[in-house]
This record gives structure tokens, C-alpha cells and sequence, in this order.
């Protein structure tokens, strides 16, 4: 087939798309690099204004530091295990309710999708959930950090949209060959799903990976803080002494603290920057589905 000759409207359009959309990665792009710079520089040309996008003066002294605290270790390893546990149970939960709201069949389906839908524009309020929490018996436990996010429904409904998706016919065939709902779940649906679980796994580990409003609400023990709510200290409250060694000299401690603030930024952002490559082709596909049918 031949290939239509282009327009001057079409060639104009697409450089100022090219203009516009170089601009905006430039924007996005640039905060990232200059705080990876920051962290392999000396804090002395940083605090001097001398890094703009490449390190000036090499120096990993910040990530020593880093990786010698203990406390952010600690919030290392409790956010891997809020963001593998609960990211776990969100998918789980996420399918067990887009399945069956998915199916024609379903009984009271409309209404269970109308009813969930309400808590996404009306919500209990916080001192309510903080209540309702405490009456659990939750306060200060690591089931308190992830429950209350346990599910969403905006991500109930791109599932649900993704399995409606799926020829019913081969749930039909499933049947007659005497499969069961869960047989059928497990064998046919969840197979054919993987890249809307893959955008799901995105969504909710990231969300998780980033949290800290649920652990600073209903978590007092500094030994439960995720790697989030450490850093918010260490940004907001400058709480870095521990890094710092009481022999240094206070031009030295200025110094070394602004460069660790750069080197935990990088730290705590690093594990889901090197996720989004490995979900990518997943997440165009998952993030489409259903916006066209037929």
C-alpha cells in the first residue's frame, strides 16, 4: 500500500509535537540527573552551586555513609517487606473482586460495582480510619502500614476491563469441558492476564514502595519506619547526625549532610527506576486494554 505523502499541516504538527515533547523530557529528566549528580559530587561545589547536570569533583563518601547506617537499612528492609507483602495481597484481593464483577452472570453485580465505586469519591474520613484501626488492635503493627491500602478501585475496574475483554467463548469451552469458576480462573483467565497483573504489580509496588502517610499515622516504633517516612526525617527534620562523625569539624558536617541528602534521594528511587524497564512492554499493553472493542 502506498504511503500518503505528508501534509505542511502534518509536517508542522509533528515538530511541534518533537518541540513540546523534548521540552517536557527535559523538565522530567533533568531534577533526576542533577540529583544523581549531586550525589557523586563534592558537597562543597554542590552547596557552591558548580553541579549543574555532571559531577564535579568525584565522590562516593555520601554512599559510604549511607550504606553504614543502620537506620536506613532497617527502613530498606521493612519497605521490602510492606512493598512484597502488601503489593501480594493487593493482587490477590484486586482479582478475587474484578473476576466475578466481570462475569454477566454475577448476580449483583452492578450494585457491588456501584457500591465500590462510592468509596472512591467518599471515604471514612482520617480520625474515623485511625479509630478503626486502633479498635483492631493494629497501632504500631506492620499489618497497620498495609491494610488500610489493602485495595483500590480504580485498579478493580482496569482488571475487571481486561477480563471482560477475554473472548467468552473460551470461558464457554472451559465449561463444557466440566471446568469450575476457579478452574477456569486459574487455568484460562489469569494466563491471558499477565500484562494487566504486571501493570497491577506496577502500580501498587510503587504506591507501596512510596508510602510513608500510613506508617507516620499508625507506627511510633522507629524500628517498623519504612525507607520513606526515614527520609522524609532526614529532608524535613535534618536528622542526619548519626552519619556524621563528632570528630569532624561543623564545616566538614555541613558538608558531608548535604551530600548524603542527594545520595538517599538516589538510594531510596533507584529499585523502582530499575523496575519500569522489565514492565514496559506489559504496561502499554495493560494500560489499553479495552479502550478500543470490537
Amino acid at each position: 500500500m502506498a504511503k500518503l505523502a505528508q501534509t505542511k499541516g502534518d509536517t508542522l504538527f509533528d515538530i511541534v509535537n518533537l518541540i513540546v515533547l523534548s521540552a517536557v523530557t527535559c523538565i522530567v529528566l533533568y531534577p533526576l540527573l542533577f540529583v544523581v549528580g549531586a550525589s557523586f559530587s563534592s558537597p562543597a561545589a554542590v552547596i557552591e552551586g558548580r553541579v549543574w547536570l555532571l559531577p564535579q569533583g568525584w565522590n562516593v563518601q555520601s554512599y559510604i555513609r549511607v550504606f553504614q547506617d543502620r537506620g536506613i537499612m532497617e527502613g530498606y528492609l521493612n519497605t521490602f517487606m510492606y512493598t512484597a507483602v502488601g503489593t501480594t495481597l493487593n493482587i490477590v484481593l484486586t482479582i478475587c473482586a474484578a473476576y466475578p464483577l466481570s462475569r454477566k452472570d454475577f448476580a449483583g453485580g452492578y450494585t457491588l460495582t456501584l457500591l465500590f465505586a462510592f468509596t472512591m469519591f467518599f471515604s471514612g474520613g482520617i480520625i474515623p480510619t485511625y479509630l478503626l484501626v486502633k479498635d483492631l488492635g493494629l497501632i504500631n503493627s506492620f499489618w497497620a502500614v498495609i491494610l488500610p491500602n489493602a485495595v483500590s478501585m480504580w485498579n478493580i475496574v482496569i482488571m475487571r476491563t481486561f477480563f471482560q475483554n477475554i473472548p467468552i467463548e473460551l470461558q464457554e469451552s472451559a465449561q463444557i469441558d466440566g471446568c469450575s469458576n476457579t478452574r477456569t480462573l486459574f487455568s484460562i483467565i489469569l494466563p491471558l492476564s499477565l500484562p494487566v497483573i504486571a501493570v497491577m504489580v506496577l502500580f501498587y509496588g510503587v504506591s507501596h514502595w512510596n508510602a510513608f502517610f500510613n506508617a507516620l499515622m499508625y507506627v511510633s516504633d522507629v524500628h517498623k519506619y519504612p525507607l520513606q517516612l526515614i527520609i522524609r526525617q532526614i529532608l524535613l527534620q535534618n536528622q542526619m547526625g548519626d552519619m556524621v562523625s563528632a570528630s569532624e569539624t561543623s564545616t566538614d558536617q555541613i558538608l558531608l549532610v548535604e551530600g548524603i541528602k542527594y545520595a538517599v534521594i538516589v538510594v531510596s528511587s533507584l529499585p523502582v527506576l530499575l523496575l519500569y524497564p522489565f514492565l514496559q512492554r506489559y504496561f502499554v499493553k495493560g494500560v489499553m486494554i479495552g479502550a478500543i472493542k470490537g
